[in-house]
């Protein structure tokens, strides 16, 4: 399965924006996603932009969550959906060739998530998290290394993910750690990454 390593997802960020871009893109972070759900179309636009500026020709690759037509004003490299967002087919309309990933929450969504070729899936929350206003019910560990062993797209993990009980998401798999509250939470948020670098890098 292809490694993403650390997806970083943008929400609320205790740093300017550009400043915790600069670091992962400094960090070599293979994914950043903009989540921002209560934000105007106009700041959004603006703060995609600036990231985009930021990651253009680096190995960070740029995701824009929920909207299709902002990924497209802001080029960026993914859109990612969720379960009640567009319908891939939809957003294809709208966003052409650009990869797209799907959120799924349960076996039979990630089954189904499979059959529309998304370039990815996110899959969780493996824990309990707060980091959505509405937050789906954990899915645990043992499905995700279900879901990672019929996926023949990488599984990115998510929900509820630090330090304390990363090792059980790697032992069942995965490659592909998605976190929130974890940096954006953080000032100083490079040995976080460099931490989740490590954790990650033994796992081949």
């Amino acid at each position: 399965m292809d490694k993403i390593g650390i997806y970083a997802i943008i929400t609320n960020p205790v740093l300017p924006y550009r400043t915790f871009t600069e670091k992962c893109v400094s960090y070599g972070v293979r994914m950043l996603q903009l989540r921002e759900k209560n934000l105007s179309d106009k700041e959004l636009i603006r703060i995609g932009k600036e990231i985009r500026s930021i990651t253009r020709g680096t190995q960070t690759k740029f995701v824009i969550n929920d909207r299709p037509d902002i990924a497209l004003i802001c080029e960026a490299d993914y859109l990612h959906l969720g379960q009640d967002d567009f319908l891939i087919e939809e957003a294809r309309k709208i966003v052409g060739d650009m990869k797209i990933g799907l959120s799924t929450h349960s076996l039979e969504q990630a089954r189904e998530a499979l059959l529309k070729k998304p370039d990815y899936i996110g899959f969780g929350p493996i824990y309990p998290t707060n980091a959505k206003s509405k937050p789906d019910q954990p899915v645990g560990i043992a499905l995700l290394k279900e879901v990672i062993g019929f996926s023949n797209v990488p599984v990115v993990a998510i929900g509820g993910i630090f330090p304390e009980n990363i090792q059980p998401v790697i032992d069942a798999g995965a490659v592909n750690i998605a976190v929130v509250r974890f940096l954006m939470q953080a000032s100083e948020p490079d040995e976080r990454i460099l931490y989740l670098k490590k954790l990650l890098k033994r796992k081949k």
